[in-house]
């Protein structure tokens, strides 16, 4: 996937460009099929996008905000207001984790 602010090449399904922190428009398969029919997401931990427990890009993908940026967030909770690190193990244990999504190739029908 490239970027549409930077031209850099970024991860398929990214929302945010890893080197500018561009929104960018089209969010790939798996954030696509992420999205409830009614519109509404729900929170819970991310299974590709983690590096503890996946809380943080959990909340990001739930608030639509740069994983990144919540992480720093969280990380200053956690050192500043010293909260930061009970929330995070209680919504470690309580947040479900979000299914795996594998993409499904379209079967092709042979002509006769």
């Amino acid at each position: 996937m490239i970027c549409t602010s930077c031209q850099k090449v970024i991860a398929d399904g990214s929302n945010f460009c890893y080197s500018c922190g561009a929104k960018q428009a089209y969010a790939g398969a798996p954030q696509a099929a992420a999205r409830p029919q009614n519109g509404r997401t729900k929170l819970m931990r991310s299974s590709t996008d983690k590096k503890l427990g996946g809380v943080c890009a959990g909340v990001g993908a739930y608030l639509d905000l740069d994983v990144t940026l919540v992480r720093v967030l969280w990380f200053l909770a956690v050192f500043c207001g010293g909260t930061g690190l009970l929330l995070y193990v209680v919504l470690w244990i309580v947040l479900p984790v979000e299914p795996m999504y594998v993409p499904v190739a379209a079967q092709t029908t042979p002509t006769p």
